[in-house]
């Protein structure tokens, strides 16, 4: 099969479901609640962002500089679109307490119709 067979064999959204290639999920994490809002506000409000969940109660298990470390977190999880990941990379670096702050990048295949114009019109600038 060659690529552009393999590319034409994609399915199709289900009725009520847009294909979402501009939208994306950024999933990042940070060290307390105050800190997670404080970072999924500034996003929202600057239009980074149409949505950030912050879910308290993470375990994080990880190596940093040769050592275990377990650490409580704050996971994020940030509804945006392809062209603001730039600038949230940037935020991120810039705002985030960590050294290296996670910055996970997942398209989604599909979104419900309604709710991605919804995230495409809230994340426009």
């Amino acid at each position: 099969m060659t690529t552009e067979e393999h590319k034409e064999q994609r399915p199709t959204p289900a009725p009520g479901l847009a294909a979402a290639q501009a939208a994306r999920l950024v999933c990042t994490s940070a060290p307390d609640e105050a800190t997670a809002h404080r970072l999924a506000r500034d996003l929202v409000q600057a239009r980074l962002a149409a949505c950030v969940q912050c879910v308290p109660g993470a375990t994080s298990i990880y190596r940093w500089e040769n050592a275990v470390e377990e650490a409580r977190e704050v996971l994020l999880s940030i509804k945006t679109r392809q062209e603001q990941l730039e600038a949230i990379a940037a935020y991120l670096a810039r705002e985030h307490p960590y050294d290296l702050p996670e910055l996970v990048v997942l398209t989604p295949e599909s979104l419900g119709a309604e709710y991605l114009a919804w995230l495409l019109a809230e994340t426009e600038t």
